[in-house]
């Protein structure tokens, strides 16, 4: 066996070396699954002496923690299927036909709308909160809020633009 033959082979089975980094996402996940439901008992808990905005906080919150697991998910099964091996799981193959579509740039895309919205979430949570927000961690956030909106349209810009020249090759 030739020595560069050694390596390509060495380097390709090295892509394992993620398959515990996505175990740990599911694990992450977990982590988040607990994080909802504490938190949608203390919303029931707490619902008869809550008044609109607290309850209204409580959803956000709670829709906060389910794009941040969505986005795990998408991250987690994506980046295995890309990067580490097919998943060969029958029944699931329909529920899951979105992830052979998802290559890296698809997935980035993905990444930063779940950011921009999750942080749109942040915002509202805190304009909800106004009086009890300061006024300089506000424009932060706005500021901030901004950045990511600009980064995600900036992003699918270039990521049509070089879809579009792979076409035209």
């Amino acid at each position: 066996m030739r020595f560069d033959s050694l390596i390509e082979r060495a380097l390709f089975a090295c892509r394992w070396l993620l398959a515990p980094i996505y175990l740990g996402l599911g694990v992450l996940l977990l982590v988040f699954a607990v994080r909802f439901f504490r938190e949608l008992g203390e919303l029931i808990w707490h619902l008869p002496t809550n008044n609109e905005t607290d309850v209204l906080l409580h959803a956000l919150s709670l829709i906060d923690v389910a794009l941040v697991a969505g986005l795990i998910v998408m991250v987690m099964l994506s980046g295995y299927e890309n990067f580490v091996s097919r998943l060969d799981i029958d029944e699931a193959e329909k529920a899951i036909s979105w992830l052979g579509k998802l290559d890296a740039g698809t997935l980035k895309l993905k990444v930063a709308a779940y950011i921009v919205a999750i942080s749109a979430i942040q915002l509202l949570k805190g304009y909800m909160d106004i009086n009890l927000v300061p006024n300089d961690k506000l424009l932060w956030m706005t500021v901030i809020h901004l950045t990511f909106v600009v980064s995600a349209l900036l992003l699918t810009v270039m990521d049509r633009l070089t879809s579009s020249d792979r076409t035209h090759s």
